[in-house]
């Protein structure tokens, strides 16, 4: 099912404006691989000496992109993306190792560059061969359009189960420089750490090292996409791209970073929770979008945990889709979780009240402003385990009629 084939999440955010971004071409093109009527291939070219950082799935059964792109990150060093959408390449042997090296090459020769400088990202149905003939077909014309401003046309054509395209768009101080960063997401269903399930592509103008740019993108993941989930499906193709062109002008970033890159770190780690917040908002038959705080844990690790089997639960995802105040199902996920917790000092609240604290429900507890809560589109659940300092927040979605209807009918 493509994007245009189902009603947009109530939940959709709009496309924000998007201005071209110094040493970045990009478009998109119909190749016809599963979609008809639909661009279904994106090519982003960079310029020349732009370095790279990659964080991927960590599912056992990664797809043949996946393993192509963790070979090329270790040059550190980026000239093109190619993004195709409808087929994920996995689980595909041999044929799927041919259609990376194919696609990489011929996408190298139009760009001018070594395949290794070639990024690769599919997305779609498992187990199926890609045409990638079809692909490589398409590329000449699609590299002869690309344009600076093809930042919205990237972001749709890379959609398969999405109802809206996602996008961001920060800037940052680097000493007395100004830099951008922006990025383009896709993600709809198996949203699970680590990462969450989707693709992200992100660039900016400044210029940073290959391997700075790495530790500074897997602290932002961290904070994000691996805070989120809609259904505890790790994907076999998660990727995560971070492209620096070093086309802007700024001071020279030492190796260590350091205070320098402070407000370059704050402003990636917002852009890509907005992305991570966009894909949890597009979750599949998603109606609700859910905020889960865990306070008093032994631990960060702990808190993040207990947030999670929370996050997951189907019976407390189900039970805010039918907006049924059951904060003994939260209880319930707190306990499955396998980290510490005492029954007696566990308080849960959802919507700012407080149902139960030390192990019961509150005296006096009126459950009519809890009703009211969870009528609208973003619920707020804290839990405080009143065990130490942990905290912990994750993202999620309800779950509705609406996800069998679409992963039941996804390659039909």
């Amino acid at each position: 099912m493509a994007g245009k084939d189902l009603p947009v999440s109530p939940m959709a955010v709009p496309l924000p404006g998007l201005p071209p971004l110094a040493g970045v071409s990009l478009g998109t093109a119909a190749a016809g691989i599963r979609y008809k009527g639909r661009d279904d291939v994106m090519m982003m070219q960079l310029a020349p000496g732009t370095t790279v950082a990659g964080v991927f799935t960590s599912n056992k059964c990664p797809g043949a992109p996946v393993d192509w792109c963790r070979a090329a990150l270790k040059g550190g060093r980026a000239r093109a993306v190619v993004v195709n959408a409808g087929n994920a390449n996995v689980f595909t042997g041999r044929a799927g190792t041919e259609a990376t090296r194919a696609t990489a090459e011929a996408a190298a020769r139009l760009v001018g560059c070594d395949p290794s400088e070639v990024f690769l990202a599919s997305t779609g149905v498992i187990g199926e061969a890609l045409p990638h003939d079809r692909l490589t077909a398409a590329l000449p014309a699609l590299h002869g359009a690309l344009q600076p401003d093809g930042w919205a046309a990237a972001a749709r054509g890379i959609m398969t189960t999405d109802t809206f395209p996602k996008a961001a768009t920060r800037t940052a101080r680097i000493g007395e420089g100004t830099v951008t960063i922006t990025g383009i997401a896709k993600g709809s269903g198996m949203i699970a750490p680590d990462m969450a399930t989707m693709l992200c592509f992100v660039a900016t103008d400044a210029k940073v090292p290959a391997t700075l740019l790495q530790v500074m993108l897997r602290r932002a993941v961290d904070q994000s996409f691996n805070r989120t989930t809609v259904d505890s499906d790790t994907s076999t193709s998660d990727t995560v791209l971070l492209f620096a062109t070093g086309q802007a002008q700024h001071a020279k970033v030492p190796l260590l970073g350091g205070q320098l890159l402070r407000d370059f770190q704050q402003a990636l780690n917002d852009l890509l929770l907005d992305l991570a917040l966009q894909v949890v908002r597009d979750g599949e038959g998603a109606q609700k979008l859910i905020r889960i705080e865990v306070t008093g844990a032994v631990s960060d690790s702990s808190a993040r945990t207990v947030a999670m089997a929370i996050a997951n639960s189907p019976l407390v995802k189900t039970a805010i889709a039918g907006e049924d105040a059951n904060w003994g199902r939260i209880v319930m996920a707190v306990g499955k979780a396998g980290e510490p917790a005492d029954r007696d000092r566990l308080s849960v609240a959802v919507g700012g009240t407080w149902m139960a604290k030390d192990g019961g429900v509150v005296p006096g507890y009126d459950e009519t402003p809890v009703v009211a809560h969870m009528k609208g589109r973003e619920i707020e659940i804290a839990v405080d385990l009143d065990l130490g300092r942990g905290t912990a927040t994750v993202w999620t979605c309800d779950l509705t009629h609406g996800y069998i209807d679409i992963n039941g009918a996804y390659r039909s």
